[in-house]
């Protein structure tokens, strides 16, 4: 046997993560690499009898970047440990002694060097459909496809599936012979399960090859793996009633991976987002799901083994249902339905009818959580005060019943047994340990024997909170209570993995212990507060809990959860885990977070109020700027770090680290800004203030502008497109304050009406902001230019061959298209000559002072400063007027085809720079340009530069004659119809902030609501 490393997924409480490993019961000497994401863990946790009796056991974990350390060469272990158990899923690759290479991890450069050949027609026939949707849509190029040719290819390991009442129900087993790999299996979601682990098996492999420089492993593998599922039912949870209603094409994407992960169950949580026939009210403009859709859906994952159920309310979170006045009579409050009343039963047996038709699933999740105030609404005018859980259990037997007559089998959520008991609707109520509703519910009839209650906690880290809470369920009458824990997706941008990993483990622990016994377990993905967050970025914790879930141990290896993530959902759990940052604070290592819920920093420094500022003080003394400049620039390097042109990806789903890359970036550029504005306004220095304004103010108006683009291509790519609109309407407030903030800015410094300020194109520094991300750096190049100052040259077409920059249609492309700094993407009309023969991209006309107008209509780069001359008379397609002498002659416009997008540019001619006449090589008179160039881009951006100097303005909204560089015409101002005055002072900046909380970090508890302005503050 030959060494051995085994790192472990330690509880990730804090931010950072620390190795450890062991060789032969040795500590690692490995050590890692500058670039390694290393986040500290100052909580002490409790021992582990793997360890051997180290005291300092364990140590924080090392989750070492795609270029650090990776397991020995010997032999590359995917292995689960834990307290002297025996590995549960375990793959071993034997290789002798070969010569020792520098470790390393896999980068998306390097090719896939195995394949997996699955005879789809050969295998057994309830396998067929399924593994067909894997093999033809699995992102990472795994599976051997004909139709797909990959000559990095070298060796195939030919798959073959054998159904066999042998094996206990949740196990399966796995024999590789030398690349003829056979799968033992009973449940068909086993087989995928078993499938997925040998994608992990097969990554392994590739690392120990990469590692030790030689192929046996790819070549002659042998190796077994046998798991046994720790739990009857493992079901995902997905929230599709806060804004975002996931497309069918999303949840298919969904039931991929978590049936190659092993998942039994999915259940789509809809208050109101499913058609009802006859209720056109219900999910009225909300993008329910039809019959069809849910069909759909329930077909494609009982093909991967996959139970659809559905996950409905009953009682409470009906507000959206409940607003409208044909439901006005069934109001309880304004979110819980009116029990009790006959109406309301005839409704939800409606309900409950329609939404579970379509499925083939006999049980049903009926809600009932969070039901506050029941009982306490227009049920007391009409039936008078009685005691609450009286009043739930009434309710919940009626609901029982109907269910019963449709054979479905209910669950509810358990929190409103313990509140109501309490009389206290507070969380606390329901977590706390003393609080037991057995004895309120012993003097009420009790709830029905087969309801299954499911207790929900995402928030405790320790096992033991979790055993007790589970006991006190079974003492209410339900024997087999289920589990549910949370990817922590709600009230932020980005799925907190960290603490994700933290809570499940322990709840995980708790439910597979014997004091706990738990046959199901939940995993749910909620997206309240605007559903902002990409579902997606919880597939590392999906990976995790599956992981955990399929061995009776408390410790998943490191490398293993690496392996496994890269091969089935195909991104980098580093990246990933770097992406949690957004929401982490910096310099605050020694803070014991474990006390505290998971920050979400990164939403309310989003959506905070940029003039008033108002939280600022709270984290007045952390270094954000520099945080969020460091993570901005790696994350947007690992979104965009693509091989070349037609190349397979190794990590495709690191693309959706761009949407944390440029909330970085936004958040680098407004953290600190109303500090850095509010100091030289106070020292009345109101040349710094302006430059403050055009180094970080107007860069900021751009970067939120390209994440709303973004963000809003990434949602309607995975999303239907109602509820779109709640976070557009919060996109479009920060816009305008900050393009009110800039504004008011620039007139106070100048002294000069801003609606004249943003019609010329002589205000502003040439402060070179690039759209393209990776060209993050360069934003500043000339921070210290004044107004008046002529503009210079710059290198930039010297280096780049182009302008550095990426109009807007980068954000509607397609998102895996290749885009590298100094470099235009790809999709970009390739324009080497100075003459455009479209007419309506280059137009010509002289404005009323006599001076020549240039314009280029879409705002495309161009490799020459030369642009075609502009005579008097307006150019034809064919012919480009041309200038020589004063005298106007024609030319013939070279053949040039320009690609142009889809989206109508604004077309307006603008006053010109100065133009010389010179001769081109071809002895032709054209016009250089000596000033900067006019354009507007296809998204109505103006661009005004030369040679890789430009400022971003939005597009007039006024015609062209009313838009003349000097002056406005009289009675055309900022309104339209008088003139503004001068901004003569900033009141906004003269008042002193005070720090709200003495507790730092409780306002990172706080949401969007409540930072939007002082006002919301209850």
């Amino acid at each position: 046997m030959g060494k051995q490393v085994t790192a472990r997924i330690q509880t990730i409480a804090s931010t950072e993560h620390t190795l450890r490993g062991r060789k032969n019961g040795a500590p690692s000497s490995a050590s890692p690499k500058s670039s390694a994401v290393a986040l500290r863990k100052k909580q002490k946790m409790e021992p582990d009898a793997m360890d051997d009796g180290d005291s300092n056991a364990p140590s924080p974990m090392h989750i070492s970047t795609p270029t650090g350390p990776a397991s020995t060469a010997a032999e590359t272990t995917a292995a689960i440990g834990s307290a002297g158990d025996t590995a549960a899923s375990t793959v071993e690759m034997t290789d002798p002694e070969p010569q020792r290479l520098e470790p390393r991890s896999l980068l998306d450069s390097d090719p896939i060097r195995v394949n997996l050949v699955v005879d789809i027609e050969d295998a057994p026939e309830h396998l067929q459909q399924g593994l067909r949707q894997i093999v033809e849509n699995h992102n990472v190029p795994y599976f051997y496809r004909p139709d797909r040719s990959n000559s990095a290819v070298q060796y195939r390991w030919h798959m073959q599936f054998v159904h066999s009442s042998d094996i206990a129900s949740g196990a399966f087993e796995v024999r590789n012979n030398l690349g003829q790999v056979q799968v033992l299996y009973n449940r068909t979601i086993d087989a995928f399960r078993a499938l997925g682990q040998v994608l992990t098996a097969a990554r392994a492999a590739e690392v120990a090859a990469a590692d030790s420089g030689s192929d046996v492993a790819l070549q002659a593998p042998e190796f077994t793996i046998s798991e046994q599922a720790q739990f009857e039912t493992l079901a995902l949870m997905i929230d599709c009633s806060r804004n975002g209603v996931l497309g069918v094409k999303s949840v298919q994407a969904m039931l991929r991976n978590m049936a190659l992960m092993g998942y039994t169950m999915l259940q789509l949580y809809t208050e109101d987002t499913y058609k009802v026939d006859g209720e056109p009210f219900f999910g009225y403009l909300r993008g329910g799901y039809t019959q069809a859709e849910l069909r759909a859906i329930d077909d494609y994952a009982f093909a991967m083994g996959v139970e659809v159920v559905p996950c409905i309310q009953t009682l409470g979170h009906l507000g959206q249902m409940l607003q409208w006045p044909r439901y006005a009579g069934l109001r309880d409050t304004s979110e819980v339905i009116l029990s009790r009343l006959p109406e309301t039963y005839e409704l939800l047996e409606k309900l409950i009818a329609t939404v579970s038709a379509p499925l083939r699933s006999k049980r049903i999740h009926i809600g009932m959580d969070e039901a506050y105030g029941v009982g306490e609404g227009r049920f007391r005018q009409m039936f008078g005060s009685q005691e609450g859980t009286a009043i739930f259990v009434e309710h919940l037997a009626r609901v029982h019943a109907i269910c019963e007559q449709h054979g479905l089998r209910a669950m509810i959520w358990s929190d409103m047994l313990f509140c109501l008991a309490a009389k206290n609707n507070a969380l606390y109520a329901y977590y706390d340990q003393s609080n037991n509703p057995a004895e309120a519910l012993s003097r009420v009839e009790g709830i029905p024997p087969d309801i299954d209650l499911v207790f929900w906690d995402y928030y405790h880290t320790l096992p033991e909170i979790y055993a007790r809470k589970i006991q006190q369920h079974r003492e209410l009458g339900c024997e087999n209570p289920w589990m549910a824990g949370g990817a922590w997706t709600w009230s932020r941008l980005w799925c907190y993995l960290p603490f994700s990993f933290e809570s499940n483990r322990a709840s995980l622990t708790a439910a597979k212990s014997p004091a706990g016994r738990v046959s199901s377990f939940m995993l749910t993905i909620w997206g309240d507060e605007g559903n902002e967050c990409d579902f997606f970025s919880a597939l590392p914790v999906m990976m995790y809990v599956a992981n955990h879930a399929h061995t009776p141990m408390s410790e998943i290896a490191v490398s293993f959860m690496e392996n496994s993530f890269a091969a089935i959902c195909g991104g980098s759990l580093v990246d990933w885990m770097l992406a949690s940052r957004i929401d982490e604070i910096p310099q605050a290592a020694d803070a014991d977070i474990r006390s505290q819920l998971p920050s979400n920093m990164s939403k309310w420094l989003l959506w905070e109020d940029p003039m008033l500022s108002f939280m600022s003080p709270q984290y007045a003394t952390l270094d954000l700027d520099s945080h969020y400049t460091n993570l901005a620039g790696r994350l947007l390097e690992c979104a965009l770090a693509f091989p070349a042109p037609g190349a397979l990806a190794r990590y495709p789903l690191n693309r959706l680290l761009r949407l944390p890359g440029l909330l970085a970036r936004v958040l680098s550029l407004k953290c600190h800004l109303r500090d850095r504005l509010a100091a030289p306004y106070k020292a009345g220095d109101r040349t710094a203030l302006l430059q403050v304004a055009e180094t970080r103010l107007r860069p900021l108006i751009e970067a939120q502008r390209e994440l709303w683009l973004y963000h809003r291509a990434r949602w309607h790519r995975i999303y239907k497109p109602f509820g779109w609109e709640t976070l557009e309407l919060r996109y479009g407030g920060l816009t305008a304050r900050l393009e009110t903030m800039y504004d008011r800015i620039v007139s106070y410094a100048l002294q000069q009406p801003y609606s004249l300020l943003r019609r010329s194109r002589g205000i502003g520094v040439a402060a070179g902001i690039s759209r393209h991300p990776a060209l993050l750096p360069t934003r500043s190049r000339h921070p210290s230019k004044v107004l008046e100052e002529p503009l210079s040259s710059s290198s930039a077409m010297d280096t780049t061959g182009s302008l550095p920059l990426a109009p807007g249609p980068s954000m509607l492309a397609d998102e895996t298209a290749g885009m590298s700094v100094g470099e235009a993407p790809a999709w970009l009309p390739d324009i080497t000559s100075t003459a455009i023969t479209s007419a309506a991209a280059a137009t010509a006309a002289a404005d009323t002072t006599g001076e020549p107008v240039a314009t280029i209509g879409l705002g495309w780069p161009v490799t020459t400063m030369s642009i075609p001359a502009c005579g008097p008379q307006p150019p034809t397609a064919d012919v480009m007027s041309v200038i020589t002498c004063g005298a106007t002659t024609a030319a013939p416009a070279p053949a040039v085809t320009v690609a142009e997008p889809q989206i109508s540019p604004v077309m307006t001619a603008f006053p010109g720079p100065s133009l010389t006449s010179q001769q081109n090589g071809n002895g032709d008179a054209m016009l250089q340009n000596s000033g900067n160039i006019t354009t507007i881009n296809a998204l109505g951006v103006r661009e005004l530069g030369g040679e890789g100097d430009f400022w971003l303005q939005p597009a007039p909204l006024l015609p062209p004659e009313l838009d003349p560089v000097e002056g406005i015409p009289a009675g055309i101002g900022s309104l339209g119809e008088e003139d503004d005055e001068v901004v003569e002072s900033i009141p906004e900046l003269e008042e002193d902030l005070l720090c709200i909380y003495e507790n730092a970090y409780t306002s990172l508890l706080l949401d969007y609501g409540r930072v939007t302005a002082p006002s919301r503050l209850g």
